[in-house]
Order: C-alpha cells, then sequence, then structure tokens
C-alpha cells in the first residue's frame, strides 16, 4: 500500500502546439517555441510540448493538417492543445470528434473572413458542432485583442460565446506575434496546478 507513494511521479503533461498558417520553420515563429522552453526547461515541472513544422504551411488546410496532428503531433483524452489563428480552427475542428484535457485558442475565428485563401483552409465549408467542441474538453481558454488586425475582435467573442470558454481580451497585443506570450504560460501552469 505505502509504496504506491514511494519515488517521484513520472508522468509528465503533454501540450501540443499548432501554429498558425504560414509560421515555418516553427521554432522561428511568434511566441512557439519561447513556450516551449519556458515550459520544458522549469525544473519543478512535468511538460512535454510537441511543436513541428506543420505539412502544407501556407494553405493549413485541414485535409493535411487534422492527420498530421492526429498521427505526427498525438494526443490524447489528457493532452492540452494550444493553437493560434489557423491552428485554433484546427483544434476546434479536431474536438467534433477527439476528446482532449483542455484548449487554448490564441486568436481564433469562425468564417473565412472573405478571404480566399481562408476559404481554401477547408475549416469553414461547413457548419460548427459548438456543442461538440466544448463538451470534448475538461476546459477552454481564449485570448483574443481588440487591435487584431487580421482577425476582428468580434469573431473571437462569438466563438467565446458558442463555447462558453474562459476569454481573456488583452489590450494592444495584435494578433500575438510577439517572441513572448506569457498570458498562455500562466493559464497552463494554473491548470496543471503547478505540475
Amino acid at each position: 500500500m505505502a509504496s504506491e507513494s514511494i519515488g517521484p511521479q513520472t508522468e509528465s503533461q503533454r501540450i501540443v502546439i499548432v501554429p498558425g498558417m504560414g509560421c515555418v520553420p516553427v521554432r522561428e515563429c511568434n511566441w512557439y517555441a519561447w513556450l516551449q522552453d519556458k515550459l520544458e526547461s522549469d525544473p519543478t515541472s512535468r511538460f512535454t510540448v510537441v511543436l513541428q513544422d506543420m505539412p502544407d504551411p501556407h494553405a493549413a488546410r485541414e485535409s493535411n493538417w487534422l492527420p498530421f496532428i492526429r498521427n505526427t503531433l498525438k494526443f490524447d483524452e489528457k493532452s492540452i492543445l494550444i493553437g493560434h489563428s489557423s491552428g485554433c480552427e484546427a483544434i476546434m475542428r479536431l474536438l467534433e470528434t477527439d476528446k482532449v484535457r483542455g484548449i487554448i485558442l490564441v486568436a481564433a475565428c469562425h468564417t473565412d473572413l472573405g478571404s480566399e485563401d481562408e476559404k481554401a483552409s477547408e475549416y469553414y465549408n461547413r457548419p460548427w458542432n459548438w456543442d461538440r467542441i466544448r463538451s470534448n474538453a475538461e476546459w477552454i481558454v481564449q485570448l483574443h485583442s481588440p487591435s487584431d488586425k487580421c482577425i476582428p475582435v468580434a469573431e473571437g467573442r462569438f466563438v467565446a460565446d458558442q463555447l462558453k470558454s474562459e476569454y481573456m481580451e488583452l489590450e494592444r497585443r495584435g494578433h500575438f506575434m510577439g517572441g513572448e506570450l506569457p498570458e498562455v504560460l500562466k493559464v497552463i501552469r494554473q491548470k496543471c496546478n503547478g505540475l
């Protein structure tokens, strides 16, 4: 009986970062590598962070991205998925069928924004199953900025309303293309209770 509590716990929290369209090489884009390094270098935490270049990075087509996330990046019901821009839409489509522990959506949208490139990505060619997405995650956190020139804040607010997400609207952050995003780091640490 007592042996169960002897020795360090070795299970780690798997986190998969799904980048935005055009982000290649991914480690040189935005805050992705910064977040991975912060999570994996902290000696008090046990995180495994998956960050890889995506196939078809400039079109971000659902037909290429979803199989790659499932089969190469890999996740399960205990994983946390973090998406940025087009990565949010990929995660939302995944959660129409797959369960995860939690998701963080940074600059999400739900329409093609009138863009032919976005329309070609395949995410917007059918209605969203908001109930299924919501029920397939224990928690959903979302970040958006009113100063985002790529995705209007109304898009993020609509997604937040449909998903009943914990919604943070951050002033003057644009499309979150800076080298750091401490708010996401803080969310992960809070949700994982300092894991």
